[in-house]
This record gives structure tokens, sequence and C-alpha cells, in this order.
């Protein structure tokens, strides 16, 4: 019986993430969210996810040093690519700046090539020329300092770290079977992740976090939450940062968010309205859609977090693929390493040779 969108279809065996959204559930290598944020971060995170594929005995140090050479090795070739990619719009120069990774790129030229070549974008589109990197900081210090020209207060760049670490992986998402099913036919990990941030780029993938500002910024103000919500979804609009085709319940990676954000202090914007647009939506949607589960996703929390750092809403994709790739690389090392070539079956609904025209 053929299953639309493979729902509930086992595509793969893998050991690396555990997904159970009824449950709420998040297992990357047997640790939860709250020990991957509190002990590993992001560099740690990825240090989890590749052992045994790109490395044994991997540690956050380890790839916190590899990360860190090998943005510098990726700030060294910006020339070759850049130009070719300024004037277009930002999730185009990203396509760009993964296309131009040499075929054998190691996992991390590929994933370094993605803080470096973001930061660079987005300063040339102001006029300011490209900072160099600094291998001796995390990824998430690294990028908002190659952003900003400045070192990132220290709080901004937990907050981006918490955010990476929390967006790393999440099982067989488009992008990430995308990346599997190219790296399935022994393509490169290079291509392999430029098609998982090709499929990311869809607005049913990737496309959520900025809409959620979009939908608080025609809120505007307190007063007017409950009669936006009631025309909203009276009109029988999607309420953008509710609801997930995986986390039925409440999604631990907003949580996870919102904590973060209100480490920040005053520095976490209009997480107070934020959360007051959140609670009554929830409300709303409880009363218009009784026996449906509808609850906060990962994006409500995350556009306020991306925000809150100073990243302009056209960079919330890239920003998510930069987190991402980390997972598409691991996937895409498990499939080649465990793997076939994934080749699904189609049931033909055409007509016959005698009904053809």
């Amino acid at each position: 019986m053929m299953t639309p969108g493979l729902e509930g279809v086992v595509a793969a065996e893998t050991v690396l993430i555990h997904v159970d959204g009824g449950a709420g559930i998040w297992w990357l290598r047997g640790h939860d969210l709250a020990d991957i944020i509190a002990r590993h971060g992001y560099e740690g995170a990825t240090a989890l996810l590749w052992e045994g594929f790109a490395g044994d005995r991997l540690s956050r140090a380890a790839i916190l040093a590899r990360f860190g050479a090998a943005r510098e090795a990726a700030f060294a070739v910006l020339p070759r690519w850049l130009g070719a990619a300024q004037g277009r719009p930002l999730v185009e120069g990203v396509r760009i700046c993964l296309a131009a990774l040499a075929e054998d790129s190691p996992p991390d030229a590929i994933a370094a090539a993605l803080p470096v070549g973001i930061a660079a974008l987005l300063r040339a589109r102001r006029g300011e020329p490209p900072v160099a990197p600094d291998p001796t900081l995390a990824t998430a210090a690294d990028f908002l300092r190659m952003l900003a020209g400045t070192p990132a207060p220290p709080t901004l760049a937990a907050a981006l770290d918490t955010y990476l670490a929390t967006v790393i992986d999440n099982g067989l998402a488009a992008s990430t079977f995308a990346a599997r099913v190219i790296a399935s036919t022994r393509a490169s990990l290079a291509a392999a992740v430029l098609g998982g941030y090709c499929a990311l780029t869809g607005p049913l993938h990737g496309g959520a976090p900025g809409p959620v500002l979009d939908m608080l910024d025609a809120i505007g103000a307190p007063d007017r939450i409950a009669a936006w919500l009631e025309r909203a979804l009276g009109g029988g609009e999607r309420l953008m940062g509710f609801g997930h085709r995986i986390w039925r319940g409440r999604d631990p990676r907003a949580d996870a968010l919102q904590a973060a954000l209100r480490r920040l202090g005053p520095a976490a914007g209009r997480i107070a309205f934020a959360e007051e647009v959140e609670r009554r939506a929830l409300a709303a949607l409880r009363r218009s859609k009784p026996g449906r589960t509808i609850e906060t996703n990962v994006e409500f929390y995350t556009a306020l977090l991306l925000e809150a750092v100073g990243l302009p809403r056209d960079a919330f994709t890239p920003v998510f693929a930069l987190a991402r790739s980390a997972g598409w690389l691991a996937h895409a090392l498990e499939q080649q390493k465990t793997g076939r070539l994934i080749r699904p079956a189609a049931a033909y609904i055409g007509p016959r040779p005698d009904q053809a025209a």
C-alpha cells in the first residue's frame, strides 16, 4: 500500500538520532537534549554524531580545533566564489558557496564553509569586507564575530550555540533524507550536503521562522492578540510556529530555545509579548480545533532567538543549514558505510496502452 509522503515508513536504521514526537523524546547517540545543551554544545554534539564515521574517540575539543582550522581554509578560498554570489538573494549565495566546494572535501571543510560563507555574504551586501575567522573560538562565537567584526557578547554566543546544538539533527527530515539518498549512490559528501541544503530551501521545510516574526509584527500589540487570532483562525490561516508533522505534543526543542532566550535578559527582545501570543494562540487552537493536539514548535522560539542575536530574517534558513550540516554529514557518512542504494518503487496510476491517446 502506498503511503503519501512516506508517513511512518522506516527507510533507514541509524545509531545517530531517535525522535518520538508523541512521547517528546529526542536522543542524540543516547544523550537527551538537556544533556547536549548543558555538557556538549554544538561542537560536542558534532563529535557524538561523527564518532566512528569521521574519526574515533572524538571530543568537543577535537571538533573545535578541526572546525577552527577548516574555517581558516574556507576563508582562504572565498575569492573563488564570493564575487559570483554577490547581488543574489542570500539563499542563492549560500547554494553557490556549497557548490564551490571541491568534490573530495572532507566533513570539516564542508561544515566550516557555511559560517564563513554566510558571514561574508551578509557583510558583502552591507558593503563591508569579510572578516577572517578566529580558529580558537567555537562556531557560534566566531560566526557572530565574523558577522559583526567585533567579538560577540558571551551571552549571545551561548544562545546561538544552544540553537545550533538543538537543531543539529531531527531524524529523517526531508533534507536529511535527501542527503542520505544522494550518499547512497556513493556520491561525494559535498554533493550530499548541497542536496540537503536545496531540500531545506523549500518553504514546507526550512521557511517557518521568518513568518513567525511576520505574524508577531502583524499582531503588533498585546491588546490586538485576541482579535487577530480570531480573524486568522476564522479565515483558515495557519498560525506560524504551531504544529509539527513529527512533534504531535510539546516540542522539547521549543522549550530549550525559550529557556535560552530568557537567559539573555533584556537582549531577548520581545519575548514577553511572544509568550503572551503563544499562550493565547494555544488556547485559541484548542477551541477552534477540538480533538487535535497542536503545540508550539521549534520555529516559534527559533525566530525570536535568531532575531535577538542580530540576524536578518533571510538568514534564518541559511543559519539553520549551518547547524544541520553536521547532522547531514553524519547521516551521509552512516549511509555510505552501512546502507544500500536507496531505490523505492512507484505505483503507476496512468493509463494502460489500450487507453492511451
